[in-house]
């Protein structure tokens, strides 16, 4: 599963590999921290520069690197040049910039870290409450968020028990999605001004809630019904997104207004700080 970790408030895609125990970074993400770089497409290009010529020179390090499926700025996911901690730091080398000896040190912390909360779970919730906290959001929309963390999970989990694979996950979100919300992932991500960034990372707290609640909805009947195939995944997906979508229409009849918004990440992070000028 890819993740996000921030380096300075920048974010750099990541995936832990369970069976190595070892973190995966995108190297162009790195490759713009390093060269500071805000226009990803510029950080490609360096990339690009980069590998042909140490791979003209023969570094293992690149001949070595994979590739993953890593979610990419159009909302897609697609292959994507990544490399371990050592592999990186061999790389960063090769890179002449004022940041190497920080993100030198971003690395070891994160693969510490990232074992550390293997041994203790709890670490990483911690971990994720002070990366939100970094990233401007309040207190509240943390506490909703990391609980939004935790439904999805339990659904995944149900989803596996009765033999849904990975690859079919997006196909029952984009369900749930458009039964209670009216949009798929993808229209919901392009009604906030969205590309690669996580959905639910630019939610409000309500849309967090009634997310959640199709989320958890989807899971009980789930449980209840015990599904055998993936049809039956897909029925239940939209039962559970259909009940978030009652609680919708009700709040929105009693508020007048809707509750999809086109707030995302840059305006929730603002919203605590105007309120307390108010």
């Amino acid at each position: 599963m890819t993740n996000i970790r921030l380096f300075e408030q920048q974010e750099i895609r990541s995936h832990w590999d369970d069976e190595q125990e070892k973190w995966y970074f995108s190297i162009v993400d790195i490759i713009a921290v390093l060269t500071e770089q805000q226009d990803y497409q510029s950080a490609r290009n360096y990339w690009k520069v980069l590998k042909n010529r140490l791979l003209k020179e023969g570094n293992e390090t690149v001949t070595n690197c994979n590739r993953l499926k890593m979610l990419a700025a159009d909302g897609k996911q697609r292959l994507t040049d990544v490399a371990d901690t050592e592999q990186l730091l061999r790389l960063i080398q090769s890179v002449p910039s004022p940041k190497a000896e920080p993100v030198k040190l971003w690395l070891a912390q994160t693969g510490s870290e990232r074992l550390n909360q293997i041994q203790d779970p709890e670490l990483g919730i911690r971990q994720a409450l002070q990366d939100y906290r970094n990233l401007g959001y309040s207190d509240d929309w943390i506490n909703q968020r990391l609980k939004s963390i935790e439904i999805r999970k339990e659904l995944t989990d149900e989803w596996q028990r009765v033999g849904v694979h990975d690859q079919q996950f997006a196909v029952l979100t984009n369900i749930i999605s458009q039964a209670w919300s009216g949009k798929t992932v993808k229209e919901y991500k392009q009604h906030k001004g969205l590309k690669k960034q996580n959905l639910r990372d630019n939610m409000t707290s309500t849309e967090l809630i009634l997310n959640m609640l199709a989320e958890a909805s989807t899971k009980d009947i789930s449980q209840a019904v015990n599904p055998e195939t993936f049809a039956q995944s897909k029925q239940i997906a939209q039962q559970g997104g259909n009940v978030a979508k009652v609680a919708r229409q009700e709040l929105e009849k009693q508020t007048g207004k809707s509750v999809i918004t086109s707030d995302n990440a840059k305006t929730l992070r603002k919203l605590p700080e105007k309120k307390s000028k108010s």
